[in-house]
């Protein structure tokens, strides 16, 4: 997964390094722009069980403004936004792991540098009681979700 580039940003930025759960790390650029979500769209897609991109929609695509090519392959997390508490995915892989559903209110990074709220739910895919991968469905947050979710995230740091 490589760094952000600033020629893919739109308006003013500012820039994180980002250390993910299994090491790696990431230099992303982040504006202040939000793109709302569609209404009536789901953003749909699946990862291996390491949490790599093995398949993506439409609405994935456009929302995250990357090409379903930049995506596929790539560790989902290519989508973190630095407003995200950890916590937050460690409770989902500490769930879905178990082979239970998670929801969660998710701030995801566009590769614009913008960013879009969901409401996520991720499901193990198990076949012969084994996790083969697992699916996320995201849907339209609830506005006033989403500011409760503005307000209490940062305290979770």
């Amino acid at each position: 997964m490589h760094d952000m580039n600033p020629d893919d940003i739109v308006g003013e930025y500012r820039e994180h390094t980002l250390t993910f759960q299994d090491g790696t790390s990431r230099h992303v650029l982040v504006t202040d722009i939000e793109s709302p979500y569609p209404d009536g769209r789901l953003i749909v897609s699946r990862t291996d069980p390491a949490g790599i991109i093995t398949q993506v929609n439409h609405s994935f695509v456009e929302m995250a403004v990357y090409s379903e090519e930049e995506l596929l392959g790539q560790p989902h997390h290519i989508l973190r936004h630095p407003d995200m508490p950890p916590a937050a995915f460690k409770d989902l892989w500490d769930t879905v792991q178990k082979g239970e559903k998670w929801h969660g209110y998710v701030k995801n990074l566009r590769k614009d540098g913008g960013f879009y709220w969901v409401l996520a739910t991720v499901i193990p895919n198990v076949r012969n009681g084994k996790i083969t991968g697992y699916t996320s469905v995201r849907r339209k947050p609830a506005r006033r979700k989403v500011e409760e979710c503005i307000k209490t995230y940062p305290t979770l740091f």
